[in-house]
């Protein structure tokens, strides 16, 4: 399901219209991205409870206390190793991982929106922590994350952005 602006997004008399709550969340997760410290690419996800609050955020990067690729350099392109493969040698966290590992238990039945489709280790992450719905911006070229998620049920979305 492809989410997002529709023909009628303003009133008769010309005013903007309210953004949808995919939308308004969506634009935080993209904010978020902007503290990635990846050079490759940027990721944002935040976690949302049931009524709507926020229960935390993440970006990918390297863990604390480790030097960012943006002061050093990426391992992956030193050795030339494509995008969406051998994910293992990277020694980022993804944005995933860092919104669940913040949200604790308070990611129970909340809805994560991400910047990208998650891949299948977040994607497993997501399912454990009970997430009931994902939304995401961006398309991934390993799709096997999300059909991990559509396997056990959960309600997935594409959120279209058209800045237009």
């Amino acid at each position: 399901m492809i989410l997002g602006r529709t023909s009628g997004d303003s009133n008769a008399m010309g005013e903007n219209r309210r953004i949808s709550k995919d939308e308004y969340f969506m634009n935080i997760a993209r904010e978020v991205a902007r503290r990635s410290t990846c050079t490759r690419r940027q990721i944002g996800a935040i976690i949302v409870s049931e009524v709507g609050e926020i229960k935390s955020t993440g970006y990918n990067g390297n863990p604390r206390g480790m030097p960012h690729c943006s002061e050093t350099e990426c391992i992956r392109d030193s050795l030339g190793i494509p995008s969406g493969t051998m994910m293992e040698t990277c020694t980022a966290v993804h944005a995933e991982q860092n919104a669940l590992i913040q949200a604790g238990t308070n990611a129970r039945n909340g809805t994560m929106y991400v910047t990208i489709v998650p891949c299948p280790i977040c994607a497993r992450m997501i399912i454990n922590a009970q997430i009931r719905r994902v939304v995401y911006l961006g398309d991934y070229s390993d799709k096997r994350g999300l059909e991990l998620l559509k396997q056990v049920g959960i309600e997935i979305a594409q959120l279209d952005l058209d800045e237009g």
